[in-house]
């Protein structure tokens, strides 16, 4: 059987929306994905208000505070994909779509989890840091993977880490023969505010985790949007379609939204 080789990408740059308008998106993406015919997707976007968002095996009731993010009026949402919770404020947030052909040994999991994050590598590098994955970067003495309620908490082999701090986290989920993932990049710190709304207290974070402002890249989202998509194009050799969603997308996302009301 040969492969499908895709050269062109849809780009979708949905700016900030709320939380739950946000994951419903990114769920009907998935959900509307055609593997044999349909072009992979890329979709930029932000958050506005901040919120909240919990893995899909997490029960939010055990790791939040509820009844202060209601009183903050802070959404707490759902992810399609698993690990611990996010807290997501200042930040360029993206998410994928293609189908697993398309990419080199998509069959081993951990192998196309680094080709797709690749870009992020790339981005980086584009403001003169010096980004390495957890694995490379921790060769051999720290244990990695590790489960923690709060995902920015942990580190896996994959995550990227700048001068030793994780930077934003990543996460996949794969359905048929369909990849989807997403990922995010934090502008400022804001992992100590979140972690300010959980049951359990996290010690460490301002200590293990980092932001671009952390690292002196003071740029705006509107700035390092065109330079996410730029590294994203280059890295993974393909080419990107500015686009908007279809009706069909519109429709499956307004329907996962009653979910949410």
């Amino acid at each position: 059987m040969t492969e499908r080789v895709t050269t062109t990408w849809r780009l979708i740059d949905t700016g900030s929306l709320p939380g739950p308008e946000n994951m419903a998106i990114d769920e009907a993406l998935l959900n509307c994905f055609e593997p044999g015919s349909s072009l992979p997707v890329l979709r930029i976007y932000g958050w506005s208000p901040p919120a909240f968002s919990c893995g899909r095996f997490q029960n939010p009731e055990e790791i939040l505070d509820l009844q202060r993010c209601r009183a903050a009026g802070i959404p707490v949402v759902r992810r399609i994909t698993g690990g611990g919770v996010i807290y997501h404020a200042e930040e360029l947030t993206y998410s994928l779509v293609c189908p697993a052909s398309a990419l080199p040994e998509s069959r081993n999991v951990r192998a196309a989890f680094f080709h797709l994050t690749s870009f992020l590598i790339t981005f980086y590098r584009s403001l003169r840091l010096s980004p390495a994955y957890a694995a490379d970067y921790h060769r051999s003495g720290k244990r990695l993977g590790e489960r923690t309620p709060l995902c920015f908490a942990g580190t896996e082999s994959c995550d990227i880490l700048l001068g030793g701090r994780k930077i934003g986290g990543n996460a996949q989920r794969r359905l048929k023969e369909v990849i989807f993932q997403h990922g995010s990049i934090p502008l400022h710190q804001m992992a100590g505010i979140g972690a300010g709304y959980l049951l359990e207290p996290a010690t460490g974070l301002l200590e293990s985790t980092t932001s671009l402002e952390d690292e002196r890249v003071l740029l705006p989202r509107e700035g390092l949007a065109p330079l996410l998509i730029d590294a994203f194009a280059t890295r993974m050799g393909v080419s990107l379609a500015r686009d908007s969603l279809t009706d069909r997308e519109k429709e499956a996302s307004a329907t996962l939204m009653q979910d949410f009301a």
